[in-house]
Formats: C-alpha cells, structure tokens, sequence
C-alpha cells in the first residue's frame, strides 16, 4: 500500500536536494575551513608582513592575477592553495598574519606558509626573519583559540576535524640547507641518505603535531624535481639537464615520505593523510612537455642570468610574453598555469594520489 504524504513534504524534500544540495554529490558546495602550512610554494603573503629578503610582493609577481598586482605569492598568478579553494568554493585564504584576518573570516580558515622555511628549523637561516614550521604549528592553536571565543570549543573542534588541510615542506631544506654552499654543515654531518633519513622523521613528527591539533584531512607534498628547477640548473648543469645530485635527492626523499605516510595512516587507523607525489607531476611536465601544452621546462619565464635562473624576478627581469608555455615562473616557482594541472591531479588524478585523490574523499564525505 502506498501512503500519501503531504505535499508540504514534499516541498521540503525537493528544496532541501536540489536548493540546499543536502543528500547529493556537489561538495563544491559544502563550506568548510581550509588550512595551509609550508614553504613559498603555498604562502600567500605571510612574509610581506615580515622584515625577510624571502618576499614576492613586488612586480612582476602577480602580473596574471585578477588584480595584476603582487600579492606575496611565488608565481605569476594564483598557487595551488587558491586553486585548491577556488574548486571546493572558499574565497580566497587570508595569510595568518594579515590584519584583515579576524572576525567570521577566520572561520573560512587561514594560510600559515611562510618563504624561506624547511622541516628542519636551522634551514632558511639566511632568510632571517620567517615563521618556521614550530611557529606556523604555535600559531595554528593560537587560531583555535580566536575561534573558540567566536563559536565556543565544540564548534572549533568540528571545524577543524571537517577542514581540508594542505602541508608542503623539504625543498628548502636541500637547496637552503644541505646544497646551499659546498661543505655545508648538514652535509658534512650527514651522508644524503642519512640526512634524507633525518628529514622524514621529522616531518613526521610535524604531521603528527597537526592531527595532534586536530587535523584529520591532510593534503601532503615534500619536494618536486629539485635537479630541474631553473635556478639549480643554472648552477649545476652544464647543457641545461636537469643536476643529477639534487636529482638523487629528490629521488630518495619523496618516496621515503610516501611511505612514511602510507605507515601513519596505518598506525593511526584512518587515512588522515594523503600523499601528493608532486615530483612526478612536475617530472611529467619535464619530460613530455607537449602533452601538457609546455614548451620550456628548463628555463624560468622572469629572472636573469643562465636560464632567467639567478634571483628572484624583479620589474628589472627578462619577462616571457607566454606564461602558459614555461613550467617554471622564477628559478623555484610554477606558473599559475603548471599549478593548476598540479591541482587538476589532486582532485582527479589515481597514479600519483596516495590514497585516494581529493574528489574521492570528498564524495566519501557526502
């Protein structure tokens, strides 16, 4: 027998599935908090709030963004933390620092990158002035407790565990650290796979920090093809092939740390963090340049000297007219345009998500 139902319920019905997207799969939709941690890769701005060499706020950065201004990004646009949140429906992330920060913005979540920093905290040190992982971590509960004054503490504990997290680290601490100078400290005290060894362990411990503080969707990358960025190139090739010894570091560190995930999500009993093996992304992007619509991968489209490769870009750079044919912005940084093919992998992609891709644990969500 069929029952009658109101037709008020089924209003209701309708207006809460297709108005409301309540019961269906468009996660666009769903708000929820986005944090990021790391490196230059992923800051928004964090450092022009500081006294640091490590800064991007002036011309050309930002010369393809809508404002065409610089904005303390790394690229000629947008990140992949903006391309990441422009797909799951955020405005724009503030940078922690930001004044502006405050109020019910502080509930779409914050960005804590800051240029220059390594999972090591003595990587960077000529940069002086940056807010190294302990500190983004401090500022992190610091954050929680802004929240809790606006929402109270069970609130801020949902928003948290419900937010998407992003963490990118360990580049620095080869090319700022263990290459920066022939015979550095680090690599007198350690051999490359030790010092490797040492890198992984600690980065563990600060992604154990991060669930510790509440953090149960964590995006994560170490480093991308460090013998091919334009800058290494610059220094240590001789026919512009990407430097086989910072190669080989890239080649022991990101899988160890893929592993290593693979490990604490084992241990912890939930896939809390997921691997983002970005050197094969970008490794791709180097090696079948055409399939991606590339045609200079070895070259930066701003800076000087061999290859745009020493510097950082300034209004006095040489300047590609293309954007959307290099790789590589500067001598470390992806255009915007490699940066949303980076994050076009991280929704969709299956060979280089560890895991699942973010579409997959988005739908499990809904």
């Amino acid at each position: 027998m069929i029952s009658s139902i109101p037709v008020v319920n089924i209003l209701m019905f309708f207006f809460l599935h297709f108005v409301l997207g309540i019961g269906g799969s468009q996660t666009k939709n769903v708000p929820r908090a986005f944090f990021v941690f790391g490196d230059s890769l992923v800051d928004n701005g964090n450092n022009n709030f500081l006294i640091t060499t490590a800064r991007a706020d002036s011309p050309p950065y930002g010369i393809d963004s809508l404002t065409h201004r610089p904005s303390g990004r790394f690229s000629n646009g947008r990140n992949i933390p903006d391309l990441i949140g422009e797909q799951i429906g955020l405005d724009p992330l503030l940078p922690y620092l930001d004044p502006e920060l405050d109020g019910k913005k502080l509930l779409n979540g914050a960005n804590f990158a800051s240029a220059g920093i390594g999972i090591l905290n003595d990587t960077g040190f000529q940069f002086v002035n940056i807010i190294r992982m302990p500190y983004q971590l401090a500022f992190f509960e610091t954050y929680q407790k802004r929240v809790a004054a606006l929402i109270g503490t069970e609130e801020t504990k949902k928003l948290i565990n419900e937010a998407l997290v992003l963490i990118t680290c360990g580049g620095n601490d080869f090319v700022n650290n263990y290459y920066l100078v022939r015979n550095s400290l680090r690599s007198f005290q350690y051999e490359l796979p030790a010092y490797v060894r040492l890198l992984t362990a600690e980065y563990e411990k600060i992604l154990m920090r991060l669930f510790k503080l509440g953090a149960r969707k964590v995006l994560v990358t170490a480093t991308g093809p460090l013998g091919c960025a334009p800058s290494v190139i610059a220094l240590r090739s001789r026919n512009g092939e990407c430097a086989t010894e910072l190669q080989r570091a890239a080649d022991l560190f990101n899988p160890l740390v893929t592993t290593m995930i693979g490990l604490l999500n084992k241990k912890l009993g939930h896939d809390v963090f997921i691997s983002i093996e970005a050197h094969h992304i970008f490794y791709d992007f180097i090696s079948k340049p055409k399939a991606f619509g590339f045609k200079v991968t070895n070259q930066a489209c701003c800076g000087q000297g061999p290859y745009n490769g020493l510097g950082l870009c300034t209004a006095f750079s040489n300047l590609c007219s293309d954007r959307d044919k290099y790789v590589y912005w500067d001598g470390y940084h992806p255009t915007e345009r490699a940066n949303r093919l980076v994050v076009q992998e991280i929704f969709n992609g299956t060979k280089y998500m560890k895991p699942m891709n973010l579409s997959t644990l988005m739908s499990m969500e809904a």
